[in-house]
Order: C-alpha cells, then sequence, then structure tokens
C-alpha cells in the first residue's frame, strides 16, 4: 500500500509546505537494486585510532571507490574536510580505544564535523569492544557509553540516515567486511539504533555476488508478504529455495516457487506430519531454515478466548520450537547451518490487545538466545529479526488512523517495505553471519516503542 504523506513531502509541492507548517519530512529511503557493483554509492569516512579502523581499511576497495580518513595519510587515504567534501555516504569510527570519560569526546571531535557533510540517506557505523569482556571498569563504562550515544545520533542524523553499534570480539576482525556490506549498504535501509555484537567465526562468503551459492533454504510462511520477499532475495543471492504456506495458498505458493526455480511444499506447519513431511522433502539436508509464518488473532485479554490464545502460541512459537527441533535430531539441518526467527517489535515493547501475539514473538527471542550455546558447537547460529511497521497486506488492513501512527512513529517517519525485513534475514543467512548468534535486529526504523 501507498504512503500518500510520504509521497506529498516528496514531492516539489510538499516539501515547500511541510517545510512552511514545520510538519515531519521523511525522505524516501534508497534501497538495494539490481546491478549495484559495491555497497557503497558515494565517499566513505574512517575515523578513530583503534585497531578495527586499520582492518576497514585493509578491504576498503571493496566497499566503494572513493574513501576518506580523519587525519591525512592515516591508512595511506587522503583527509576529508567538511568545506572540500564531497559529501559522504558511509561512515565508520572505530571506538574500540576508548576507555575513559575524557576519551569521549573523540565522538564529538569526529562526528560533529562529519554532520554537515552527509550525502543524502547515509549510513554510519561505530566500532567497539563489548563492555563485558573488558576488566577495567572505566573502559567497560566507557564502551557501555556507545551504546546511548548511537542510539541518539540514529535519531539526529535525520535525512534518511542511520546508525548501528557493531561491538567487535577479538578475533573475529575478520567478519567485518561481511558486516559493514550489510550496513553501509542500502540493504539496511530501515535498520536503525541496533547494537550488535560480532564474535569469531570459521566461514566466511566467497562470493559476494551469490552469497548463498550451493545453500538450501526453507522459508514458512512464503506465499505472499515478508515470506514471499525473504524467498525472492535468498533466491536472489544464489539459494535454492524449497517455500512451505498452508493449503490454501497453494496455488499463490507453487507460482512463486516456479518463478524463482524452487520447489513449494504445501504444509500445515501445525499438523501432527508437518516435521515428517519437511523431513522427508529435505533428504540432502538443509542450509538456512527461516521460520517467517505468523498469525494474529487480536483481542485484549479480558475478551480473549481460548481458541484466540492457542492458534496464535500454536502457529507462532510451539511449530517453529518443534520444527527445528526435529530438523537437528534427524541432522537435515546442516553444521553451519542458519536459523533465522520472524520475531516482532511487539515481542520486546508489547502491544495493546496482542498479548498473546507479544508472548509469542518474545518466545522466539527467547529461543533463540537459549539456544544458540548450544546450536554453535555445530557452528549454527540463530537469531531474531524483529520488524516494525512493515507496508503489507496485514498492516494494509489496520484502521487509518492506527496505520498512519504506526507509520510515523520511527525515526525515518515511515513504513519499512517487505524487502528491508528480506534483506537482514538474507544476511542472517550468509555464512559469515555465523559472527551473529542469540540476538535480536529490528528492522523498525528505530521505533519509539521500546528499546
Amino acid at each position: 500500500m501507498s504512503d500518500r504523506y510520504l509521497a506529498f513531502a516528496n514531492s516539489n509541492v510538499g516539501r515547500r509546505l511541510v517545510g512552511a507548517l514545520g510538519l515531519p519530512a521523511p525522505v524516501r529511503l534508497e534501497r538495494w537494486t539490481a546491478g549495484r557493483n559495491r555497497p557503497v554509492d558515494g565517499a566513505l569516512l574512517i575515523g578513530g585510532e583503534g585497531p578495527l579502523a586499520g582492518a576497514v581499511a585493509a578491504f576498503h576497495q571493496r566497499l566503494t571507490d572513493r574513501s576518506f580518513a580523519d587525519v591525512e595519510q592515516r591508512f595511506g587515504l587522503p583527509r576529508w574536510t567538511a568545506e572540500h567534501g564531497p559529501k559522504l555516504k558511509a561512515l565508520v569510527f572505530d571506538a574500540s580505544g576508548i576507555a575513559s570519560t575524557e576519551q569521549l569526546d573523540a565522538l564529538r571531535t569526529f562526528f560533529q564535523p562529519a554532520l554537515k557533510g552527509l550525502d543524502r540517506c547515509p549510513h554510519v557505523v561505530i566500532l567497539g569492544r563489548a563492555p563485558e569482556t573488558l576488566k577495567d571498569p572505566f573502559a567497560a563504562s566507557a564502551q557501555r557509553a556507545l551504546e546511548g550515544f548511537s542510539r541518539s545520533l540514529a535519531k539526529e542524523i535525520r535525512r534518511g540516515g542511520n546508525v548501528q553499534l557493531l561491538y567487535v570480539a577479538k578475533g573475529a576482525e575478520d567478519q567485518l567486511e561481511s558486516a559493514l556490506r550489510f550496513f553501509l549498504s542500502p540493504k539496511s535501509a530501515y535498520v536503525s539504533g541496533q547494537v550488535l555484537r560480532l564474535g569469531a567465526c570459521a566461514t566466511q562468503v566467497t562470493d559476494w555476488t551469490r552469497p548463498l551459492a550451493g545453500k538450501r533454504a526453507l522459508v514458512t510462511g512464503a506465499s505472499r508478504g515478508i515470506g514471499a520477499a525473504i524467498a525472492e532475495t535468498l533466491a536472489r543471492d544464489g539459494a535454492e529455495v524449497l517455500l512451505l504456506d498452508v493449503p490454501a495458498a497453494a496455488t499463490a505458493l507453487e507460482a512463486l516457487a516456479a518463478r524463482l526455480g524452487g520447489r513449494a511444499l504445501a504444509v500445515d506447519i501445525c499438523a501432527e506430519d508437518a516435521a515428517a513431511r519437511l523431513i522427508e522433502a529435505l533428504p540432502d539436508g538443509l542450509d538456512i531454515l527461516v521460520h517467517n509464518a505468523g498469525i494474529t488473532r487480536d483481542k485484549t485479554l479480558a475478551k480473549m478466548s481460548e481458541s484466540f490464545w492457542n492458534s496464535v502460541m500454536d502457529v507462532n512459537l510451539k511449530a517453529p520450537q518443534q520444527l527445528t527441533k526435529a530438523l537437528l535430531d534427524a541432522g537435515t539441518l546442516r553444521d553451519n547451518g542458519r536459523v533465522v526467527l520472524l520475531a516482532s517489535i511487539s515481542g520486546i515493547a508489547g502491544n495493546l490487545g496482542q498479548t498473546n501475539y507479544a508472548a509469542s514473538k518474545a518466545g522466539l527471542i527467547g529461543l533463540a538466545q537459549a539456544w544458540a550455546p548450544v546450536l554453535g558447537k555445530r557452528g549454527i547460529s540463530i537469531n531474531a529479526v524483529a520488524p516494525g511497521f512493515i507496508e503489507t497486506q496485514m498492516t494494509a488492513a489496520i484502521p487509518f488512523t492506527i496505520r498512519e501512527a504506526g507509520r510515523r512513529m520511527n525515526s525515518m517517519g515511515q513504513g519499512g517495505q517487505p524487502q528491508d525485513v528480506a534483506e537482514t534475514v538474507a544476511w542472517l543467512a550468509q555464512p559469515g553471519s555465523g559472527a551473529v548468534s542469540g540476538q535480536v535486529l529490528r528492522v523498525c526504523g528505530q521505533s519509539l516503542l521500546g528499546a
């Protein structure tokens, strides 16, 4: 469904009127399109004195053909200044060496001039060390301060930009390229204000044009909306896809599978034989498991029926639990596999009339956190993706005033697209993304709901 206010605010007449009245002016976000060669289409500025900046400088030419440093000839790069440009499309600041309150001023001295020279839809990544890994309490305090800074900067950056904080473990420096290829590119257009931890990972992407080549993926709830977008994106990145949905959606499911060169499987994931049918359909094993299928049955708790409660729990939480366990026990989900669970910001912040839905989605986040250490022994990662307001058939049915509030209650002032969720899932499905596990990544434009 189209966002009429977003379209108006970006028209010639709309810009003048919105500016004159002081109304919100959301910027139409840049998203990944076919044919792009590099993640960053513009100038990249690398700053900071920590060791992670040097790691980034080693591969900066694979990110963009225009790189600069904050100090003349650092990493052999020219110095960038606001006076002489060019406009900045991406910024990486290494804050991993900050170990005191006084040293936090480096954030101000780097970002203050850079903010004056931003291009449209800029991407910012701050690099640090996880506070819980540091013995010095003052250093841990300074690194924890990065979280408040990055989330606040994400709310100030405007111009369709975003900001992320990556805590990089020692030994995980070789995973930075994968992360920056996602977070500095339009693939992360609707992701902002996020904090992730990167750990060591034995596997790497060998072909950035088709990072999922040779992988088999299963996507549930794949016939339309976010599920269909996920299937399309995984196939684009080289995966062989098996698409699953309820029998009632078989026609749409088969049409999509045929278009993507994949296979369709019409199965109710709550059926007693669902696990057996999945295992039978995957004789050669599975590398990527995406639990996207989900339903809503909204009522306040005082009015909620037992059937409403149970149906949501069965589809959203119980089925992913049981199917994943069955695929693991049968050896169908192979070592170094990737599991992605579609949660929701409702599972983080709660939502009126959705105690059942919010509980089920929070349960998925808990499942990722609890299973990560166990699955990690086999090189398998498991993460949750929590979408915010995404423009789908489901949100199109929401009453107008509530729909408009949902669109505007985030730092970007607009709803996301199914592609935004799909790009995030596809990144977490990559071989190198085993560096991230047991975590939840929000795709919500930095929603005002939750943390």
